[in-house]
């Protein structure tokens, strides 16, 4: 349908191009809103169905976890089957789920609907995703369009949260779920009609290439079992680990403590579901900002340096907010530092992906990587759940996770100083 499309003359080649970012965007805004929706559904399925914190957050920590172990496995699949088939099965998948929650009554309906099943679905449609699209289609700029991408997953918070907070105002949560429901849903035609499969299938090159040079397409099929030997390639390389354990940090400092429980957080300071949930679309907002313009200084600068700056603020910021005062000011200040750094680590991780593994199983290992910034998420999401409910203050839990942050920057601050490049590595 796409090449329909390009054919009725409707789009040119470039303003095309264009489109295959706008609804890729639209695509992973709306996986990072299904996947940050337990955070909303928290406290109204616990008044509902009487169920403990720890059980909720186990069903969160499910769903972040396999969406970050299905990325590797969704980059060969949209090397084997396609991108747009990708996007469309991960799509429906999350659609299907979501409604199906609807009908459920046990913790194991919810673990396997917002768990298992919407897991899968946005691990299809992640980060990875944007890796992909910004290789295939961007041969300049690659930097600045994945930090664009990588906004979308607080630009995500950034659109749902407040509303969906205000539709669970009275603590109800069947409106919140087939709200996201039927954005997973209205996704699928768009992308069956805008997204082709390559640059050529519209006549064009990737934006920036040069005149003559090679089309960026696989030179062979690819099936799923090439994560695994890409992995085995990669798990040799020093540089895969930095950036995997790195990357555990991130997901344990951001989706994973805030995305699950800065609104559980704030309510046990007294403030109420949607000022939180408007709270975090502040961070939306300037992730926006911050993470495009990480997007562009990764186009002009080590990589690993902006790392160490980015995890070191992080880090510090976290084991500060415990020890505010939860008023206006604070919390605003908070959310206009913090979202500027939420997830600007992505595209010179990226980047630097790009440059030890090149651009065809780049993809692949960032998958990897960013299964490991999943398992992070996901140890975050359960442990901070269990440290509420165990200790009654999520304290301890925003405190080690912020030291976890300065321990990365030091980390990386080593190697820098160890003179490592990272291409060869």
């Amino acid at each position: 349908m796409s090449r329909l499309l390009h054919r009725s003359g409707l789009l040119s080649p470039k303003a095309h191009i264009f489109a295959v970012v706008a609804v890729t965007f639209l695509s992973l805004l709306v996986s990072a809103g299904v996947r940050a929706t337990p955070g909303v559904l928290l406290l109204p399925l616990q008044l509902q169905f009487g169920w403990d914190r720890a059980t909720i957050s186990l069903g969160a920590a499910i769903g972040i976890f396999l969406y970050g172990l299905v990325g590797p496995f969704a980059a060969a699949l949209m090397q084997s089957f396609g991108i747009r088939r990708t996007m469309l099965g991960g799509l429906g998948l999350m659609a299907a789920a979501t409604f199906a929650s609807l009908w459920m009554r046990t913790p194991l309906e919810y673990i396997l609907s917002w768990g298992v099943f919407s897991g899968i679905g946005t691990g299809a449609v992640a980060s990875v995703l944007g890796a992909a699209v910004v290789n295939r289609w961007f041969a300049t700029r690659q930097g600045l369009v994945m930090g664009l991408l990588s906004a979308s997953t607080a630009t995500g918070a950034l659109v749902f949260l407040p509303f969906l907070a205000w539709l669970s105002a009275q603590y109800t949560w069947r409106p919140v779920v087939l709200t996201v429901s039927l954005a997973c849903l209205v996704l699928v035609p768009i992308v069956a009609l805008v997204l082709p499969e390559h640059p050529g299938d519209i006549g064009t090159q990737r934006f920036g290439e040069i005149d003559g040079s090679a089309p960026a397409k696989p030179a062979r099929r690819r099936t799923v079992g090439l994560a695994f030997s890409v992995l085995a390639m990669a798990a040799k390389r020093p540089v895969f680990w930095l950036l995997f354990g790195t990357f555990f940090v991130c997901g344990l400092t951001t989706n994973g403590l805030i995305g699950t429980h800065m609104i559980a957080f704030c309510g046990d300071h007294g403030v109420a579901p949607v000022a939180a949930a408007g709270l975090l679309s502040m961070m939306g907002v300037f992730d926006l900002i911050g993470t495009t313009a990480s997007g562009w200084l990764t186009d002009r600068h080590d990589s690993r340096a902006l790392l160490i700056v980015y995890y070191g603020l992080r880090g510090l910021s976290l084991m500060a907010l415990p020890f505010l005062s939860f008023d206006t000011v604070n919390l605003t200040i908070f959310a206009v530092f913090y979202g500027l750094d939420w997830i600007a680590t992505v595209p010179p991780t990226a980047k630097l992906c790009n440059q030890a593994f090149g651009e065809q199983d780049a993809p692949i290992v960032f998958g990897w990587v960013l299964a490991g910034h999943q398992l992070g998420a996901a140890t975050a999401a359960f442990g901070a759940g269990l440290i509420r409910q165990q200790t009654g203050s999520y304290t301890p839990a925003f405190v080690a996770a912020g030291a976890m942050g300065v321990v990365a920057a030091l980390v990386l601050l080593a190697s820098l100083r160890a003179g490592r490049r990272v291409a060869l590595a």
